[in-house]
């Protein structure tokens, strides 16, 4: 297992076990009891746990400083509609693939709509687009696809 995922794996843990969904860590000591430097520590919350997978970091520095770590708990539609409107204009598969992954894990869509969801957005599908305009179909196709469960 790769240590940016025992990291992952370790904060999930203490949100589950947490009744706030909140879990505070000082990176120091979190990183020296995992095993690793400091800096995968901020990689690990900078990529995966970041607004648009449902999370608010907050930080204090100094002596006494912490990071807390908030699941962000909402409607299913309230999250649809944050997650649509962070889109943009433009996704590319992999971004597409892993905000498909973050609703299904969530459970704000089932496994059958993920499929589809891989399906019709698959580089095989736009294979008949021009490449410079396959970014921004793909977005308009989610955000749609996304709507309907509303």
């Amino acid at each position: 297992m790769r240590i940016s995922d025992l990291i992952t794996q370790e904060i999930l843990r203490m949100l589950n076990e947490s009744n706030e969904n909140t879990a505070e860590i000082q990176r120091n000591e979190f990183a020296s009891g995992i095993g690793c430097a400091p800096s995968q520590i901020n990689y690990v919350l900078s990529s995966r746990f970041t607004p648009e997978h449902g999370y608010i970091i907050e930080s204090r520095r100094g002596g006494g400083g912490y990071i807390r770590i908030s699941r962000v708990v909402m409607s299913n539609s309230s999250a649809l509609m944050h997650i649509i409107n962070s889109i943009g204009d433009t996704i590319d598969t992999m971004s597409a693939r892993a905000l498909i992954e973050n609703c299904r894990h969530s459970e704000i869509i089932d496994n059958k709509m993920a499929k589809l969801m891989y399906a019709a957005l698959s580089n095989n599908v736009m294979r008949t687009v021009p490449v410079i305009l396959q970014d921004t179909l793909r977005a308009a196709v989610l955000k749609e696809m996304l709507l309907v469960q509303i």
